[in-house]
């Protein structure tokens, strides 16, 4: 096997190189052999190697053109597709007549982009497996009244069922990064919100970006009559669980708020 190229500090790169992490986080895939396997970053290509192994239909998302050529040379069974991942288009998926598992180790400082990515996409994807920072990872799952509760949170657990499935100690990455990691799930069985993505967004984001403010000023930009008849606008934004930010999106919607 040629020697692989070296990673790139601008890019986030940090490869796996322990065998039995890489191999525990292949195992935690719900997928069968004949699933279609999509890889965010295999970089050189550690969980790629298993992966092929495993599952007939593997695609690996590269940006760094070194590392396409590389897995393009070292694994001629591979689909290597040389993208940026906020760029590429998960629609190429929809005719797929078999469920669509994701994979990645994910660079930390694009990771909640690459997330809400992916949500957008939900309809047609069956799970996310993903490393990232722990300390996002324990944002996802946060619940509501935790400091950590916060528009991750609530985007995540209405749009997926998420689970930390374990913890990633620094030394078993090359080179080690500066943080602990942990390996999520994320379950698309949620279907469609009784809202729109958008507006959910909106809602959450006013509210949690003046977190420390009762929700009837943190919403005011929203200019419209709030429905305090049915809702509790004295309460701050952490107070809320995600389905209540549903709830109100959705009522918000029905009075004719986002125009």
């Amino acid at each position: 096997m040629s020697k692989y190229p070296r990673t790139k500090k601008s890019l986030g790169q940090h490869f796996l190189t322990d065998g039995n992490i890489i191999r525990k986080i292949v195992d935690a895939i719900p997928a069968k052999p004949d699933d279609c396997i999509v890889e965010i970053g295999p970089g050189s290509g550690a969980v790629t190697e298993i992966l092929l192994q495993r599952f007939k239909n593997v695609t690996a998302i590269e940006l760094d053109q070194r590392m396409v050529e590389y897995l393009t040379e070292e694994y001629p069974d591979l689909n290597v597709i040389h993208k940026d991942i906020l760029e590429y288009d998960w629609s190429v998926y929809e005719d797929q007549n078999r469920p669509i598992h994701v994979i990645g180790n994910l660079p930390y400082y694009i990771t909640s982009q690459i997330l809400f990515n992916l949500f957008e996409y939900r309809p047609i994807l069956s799970t996310a497996t993903l490393m990232m920072q722990k300390e996002v990872a324990e944002r996802i799952v946060a619940e509501p009244r935790n400091k950590d509760y916060g528009i991750l949170s609530v985007q995540s657990q209405l749009m997926s069922s998420p689970e930390i499935l374990f913890d990633v100690s620094p030394h078993v990455f090359s080179p080690p990064p500066n943080v602990q990691s942990s390996v999520i799930q994320f379950t698309f069985d949620k279907g469609g919100l009784d809202c729109s993505d958008q507006h959910l967004k909106t809602v959450v984001r006013m509210a949690f970006n003046q977190r420390r403010k009762k929700l009837s000023n943190a919403l005011k930009r929203l200019d419209a009559e709030l429905p305090v008849d049915e809702f509790n606008f004295d309460l701050r934004a952490e107070a809320l669980a995600p389905h209540m930010y549903e709830k109100l999106t959705a009522r918000l919607e029905q009075l004719g708020t986002f125009g």
